[in-house]
């Protein structure tokens, strides 16, 4: 003969049962609440080496337009733990040398180029490294073009307009702690400007510069 549950076990099992369903259910929540998962803000400071990949052209002539470095600073705001959205931009200039062929170093301008792009962070926020892509748009201003044109452009004013267009990123984070990491990350700005020399057409800068940065960042 079977034992006939009384009422209080009858009970007693549907909520033990609806306690562990919450308590899983709730497990997930609580995890992205602790730890660096349930941090939505960061902010990274850092520096950046910018080095153009593509060609110019001013006159006629190959135009060769060099690398150099600048600090950079960014703001991001995690939706989830997964998905960010990002602000990134140079807080001092980044400086090239402009040559040619025929004449060597004809110029100096400088670029400050800020960024808005979206990020997915892969693994748990957690985790001791995050590796991290992103996609967004960039627009790049260059200014001191007179600062220091030489040669043939000695007396002449040199414009280069403003770069925009798409800019990819790849990077990884590495976790010290639950609110301080370190970052390394790899952009590719994509996009050209008009080159002009005392207001008219001159030429092309279709620059596509990759950065390449490291910086120090922390979450709250």
């Amino acid at each position: 003969m079977h034992a006939i549950p009384s009422p209080r076990n009858r009970m007693i099992v549907p909520a033990i049962a609806l306690a562990l369903a919450g308590g899983m259910a709730a497990a997930p929540a609580f995890a992205q609440d602790t730890g660096a998962a349930g941090k939505r803000f960061a902010i990274v400071g850092g520096y950046a080496h910018q080095e153009p990949t593509g060609d110019a052209t001013l006159d006629g002539a190959d135009a060769e337009f060099d690398g150099s470095g600048a600090g950079t600073l960014s703001a991001s705001w995690y939706l989830n733990e997964n998905v960010a959205i990002e602000g990134w931009g140079a807080v001092s200039k980044f400086d090239h040398r402009v040559t040619t062929g025929a004449d060597g170093k004809v110029a100096t301008v400088s670029s400050q180029p800020w960024a808005l792009s979206a990020q997915y962070h892969f693994r748990d926020g957690n985790e001791t490294i995050r590796p991290f892509v992103g996609l967004g748009y960039y627009q790049s201003n260059y200014s001191d073009e007179d600062q220091d044109s030489i040669g043939p452009y000695a007396d002449n004013h040199i414009g280069v307009g403003t770069a925009s267009g798409p800019m990819a990123t790849v990077g990884v984070d590495l976790n010290f702690t639950d609110k301080a990491f370190a970052r390394a990350d790899l952009r590719y700005l994509h996009g050209d400007s008009d080159i002009e020399v005392d207001g008219e057409p001159a030429g092309n800068a279709d620059l596509n510069p990759v950065v390449i940065g490291v910086g120090v960042g922390v979450r709250f």
